[in-house]
């Protein structure tokens, strides 16, 4: 049964979360103080802390900050605080909290963390971040603990779903280095491949199996050997080689172009895509049978603009390492820089965000960056204008098919012959 301390000075609020977690089977004990609180977790070991950040003798920083110095491991702890901006939660979780919830709670998605948390392995200390980290936004972390798992299943095919430059080969090479960190990571781009080579490059060739192929050549299947074959992009895969990938996935065995010999193939397939692949089976670009193949395991990163905790301390990372290579350009991320880092879209992700640092790093001028990035205001009136643009096209389209019959055109634009009449003198259109 997970114990869980509970470190709430609400009453009321205590009370209902006792109730409700015992209801859940978790074995809790309640604390109404932060020094109680943290007298009872170091004397008494719990699986869990569900820790409120504002206690009226202590916070919940403070207790927890205290608890690392005192303690070799520290429990995973989930805060609980009244305030969500994101500032806030970098904090916490910058700290090594493991998640956060604002109030009010809602108990069906405090209970959905608490089970997540009790059946992922324990979490590392937090005052030992190790460096790979993918980052300290709930999703990330939340692919941390799978990516665990993940690691003990080594057979496995894994799906690497998001957008470009979400980091989806990182994520892939920290599974490489939590399953077998001395054997062999193999990164191939499927969509940089020429369609004549990729067989080849896929599968390898015995000598004289074509023109050129002067020497016997391993195929990446075999240069991974018992490690890890990154295949990135698999979407764009040519539809005549799906059928060959996917004898070899079910098999775990291949045979070299020109070869007759069947050799064993026991790395562990990784795939990765921006694509939609179900969208591609229904257009019959992509073979549904693989599709359910390589995706036994899948695993989804959300783009940047969706974990804005992220944004900050990867800047701050990016930023961090400039200095450490230069310590001569000793650069500082600023609040307008913060500011204009969180109001910022990222559509080109992780990538877009570590050239914005690096650039912004070489260009600045003592601790100021120069930070180059649109104004949300500019953003929006380039949105306004392109809409604007593309409302007239329809209008003074709809005009000309109709021979600049006003009443005609209204209708088939469903608005009334004045607003058409409003809209063609704003956009300067006239009748011919």
């Amino acid at each position: 049964m997970t114990r869980i301390c509970l470190i709430e000075d609400d009453a009321i609020m205590g009370e209902a979360l006792l109730e409700r977690l015992i209801l859940e089977g978790f074995d809790v004990e309640w604390q109404r103080t932060g020094r109680g609180g943290l007298e009872m977790l170091l004397a008494q070991r719990f699986d869990l802390v569900l820790l409120d950040v504002s206690l009226p003798d202590l916070s919940g920083i403070d207790l927890f900050e205290h608890l690392r110095r005192s303690r070799t491991a520290v429990p995973p702890t989930l805060f609980i605080t009244g305030y969500g901006s994101i500032e806030d939660a970098v904090k916490l979780l910058k700290l090594g909290a493991v998640d956060y919830l604002t109030k009010p709670l809602d108990p069906g998605e405090l209970i959905g963390k608490l089970r997540a948390l009790s059946q992922s392995p324990v979490a590392p200390d937090p005052s030992r971040e190790p460096e790979d980290r993918l980052g300290i936004s709930p999703a990330m972390s939340q692919i941390e603990a799978e990516l665990a798992r993940l690691a003990r299943h080594p057979h496995t095919p894994v799906l690497i779903c998001g957008e470009s430059g979400v980091g989806k080969e990182v994520v892939a090479r920290r599974l490489h280095r939590l399953q077998c960190p001395q054997a062999p990571f193999v990164a191939v781009n499927c969509a940089a491949l020429p369609e004549g080579l990729i067989e080849a490059e896929l599968f390898g060739h015995e000598r004289g199996a074509y023109t050129g192929a002067e020497r016997r050549r391993a195929g990446v299947f075999e240069q991974a050997g018992d490690g890890v074959l990154f295949l990135d992009e698999i979407g764009d895969m040519p539809l005549a080689l799906q059928s060959r990938l996917l004898r070899v996935v079910q098999s775990r065995q291949l045979t070299r172009i020109g070869g007759s010999g069947a050799l064993e193939v026991p790395a562990r397939l990784v795939c990765a895509t921006h694509r939609d692949l179900a969208a591609l089976v229904r257009a019959g670009a992509f073979r549904e049978d693989l599709y359910y193949r390589v995706r036994v395991l899948e695993i989804r990163i959300p783009p940047l603009r969706e974990r804005p905790e992220d944004v900050f301390w990867l800047a701050e990372r990016y930023v961090a390492e400039h200095v450490r290579r230069f310590p001569d350009e000793c650069r500082v991320l600023g609040a307008n820089d913060r500011e204009r880092l969180l109001k910022h879209h990222w559509p080109g992700n992780v990538r877009e965000l570590q050239h914005a640092l690096e650039r912004a790093c070489i260009l600045g001028r003592g601790p100021s960056l120069a930070l180059d990035l649109p104004d949300a205001s500019a953003a929006e009136q380039g949105l306004k204008a392109h809409a604007q643009a593309g409302e007239r096209a329809a209008i003074l389209a709809g005009l000309t098919d109709t021979g600049f019959n006003m009443t005609l055109t209204a209708e088939r634009l469903g608005i009334s012959r004045k607003t058409l009449w409003q809209k063609m003198k704003r956009y300067g259109l006239e009748r011919r």
